[in-house]
């Protein structure tokens, strides 16, 4: 598995006029908290926000002795005085208990993950030979602050011959292109056929795994796994500007589903980036879903998402894979930008007894 991200110099402008609940205020806020992010900065954020409810100086007091800094308490309070003739805020929905369901027995662990472990290491020969469309929507944010603007869409055939993946780009912003995708500049990534699966479960990756908790996804109920890859047997690459390369150490969560042991989700997070190295943060989340080619049902990659942090600057990749067809001569896909998949195809539910 492999990304990159390229240097680009853009220009961000905070939305003016934003409208937040309270709830969704003091979200913010207590991310900045523990962001660190400058006073100066969040205060001059929310000159630029409006709320749909009222704001009362229990809630800011709340948040003052959390940390927030004088020039956002000050904004606040500006904010509480524009706010008196809105509605109250709604009080918190009762969060449902979770149910508590044993985890399976060590023995039952093991078994689960040397099952796990033979799927992942054969999973790319039991692929057939398919096309199919990759949808690309590339985000940023100066700010740091996880205010995403896009930056554009791309189009891609992906084609999957003999173990091998190919990329062809077909549309930017929807309009026809002859620039290759590895010419682009921005935050690239290309292994989710396989190799990210494949390198968690390596022998040689000395994965250390531990179980975490059920869960359900796309209605299915899954064993949930953590895991680390020490550096030194790490074979994640992670690039910068196709000029600097590291090999960092990695960790995630591994989905299993439980009636066929089979992977629905694996995440990766680096760890340990050398301070010199220009990204500091980069992690994945791929997610697989049954896809039926050529009358035969297949676990397939069907979302990406993939970030990455340099300073401030933040880039997030969001990629679907859609329209499946076998490989061959006559195989055709309409190329267009359609909507992107709804959240609940890859949110996480509680597991239920």
């Amino acid at each position: 598995m492999r990304v990159a991200i390229a240097a680009l110099i853009l220009a961000l402008t905070l939305p003016a006029q934003s409208k937040l609940t309270v709830a969704q205020l003091v979200s913010f806020l207590q991310s900045s908290i523990r962001l660190n992010h400058p006073d100066k900065q969040v205060a001059n954020y929310l000159s630029k926000v409006r709320l749909s409810e009222r704001l009362d100086e229990r809630t800011i007091e709340d948040l003052q002795g959390q940390g927030i800094g004088p020039r956002t308490v000050e904004a606040l309070r500006k904010m509480r005085e524009e706010s008196q003739g809105l509605p109250a805020p709604q009080p918190p929905a009762p969060k449902p208990a979770a149910p508590v369901i044993p985890p399976p027995s060590s023995e039952e662990q093991a078994r689960v993950l040397e099952e796990v472990r033979g799927y992942a290491l054969a999973y790319t020969k039991s692929l057939p030979d398919f096309i199919c469309a990759q949808v690309i929507r590339r985000y940023y944010d100066e700010s740091g602050m996880e205010f995403w603007a896009l930056m554009d869409t791309l189009s891609l055939r992906l084609s999957y011959f003999n173990q091998k993946e190919d990329y062809k780009l077909m549309l930017v912003n929807n309009q026809t292109t002859t620039q290759s995708y590895e010419s682009l500049g921005g935050a690239t990534s290309t292994g989710e056929f396989g190799s990210l699966l494949k390198e968690v479960f390596e022998p040689k990756s000395h994965a250390a795994f531990q179980w975490e908790r059920w869960a359900t996804l796309r209605g299915r109920r899954t064993h949930v796994y953590s895991y680390q890859v020490a550096q030194q047997y790490s074979q994640w690459r992670v690039s910068y500007q196709r000029q600097l390369e590291i090999v960092p150490g990695y960790r995630g969560l591994v989905y299993v589903e439980k009636a066929t042991n089979k992977v629905l989700r694996v995440t990766l997070e680096a760890v340990d980036i050398p301070p010199s190295f220009p990204i500091q943060q980069a992690a994945t989340i791929l997610d697989y879903d049954y896809v039926t080619i050529s009358d035969r049902e297949f676990l397939l990659p069907l979302k990406a998402v993939v970030r990455m942090r340099e300073a401030k600057f933040l880039t997030k990749n969001e990629v679907e894979f859609r329209m499946y067809r076998k490989f061959s001569a006559e195989a055709t896909i309409k190329f267009e930008t359609p909507d992107a998949l709804p959240e609940d195809q890859t949110k996480e539910q509680p597991a239920k007894p």
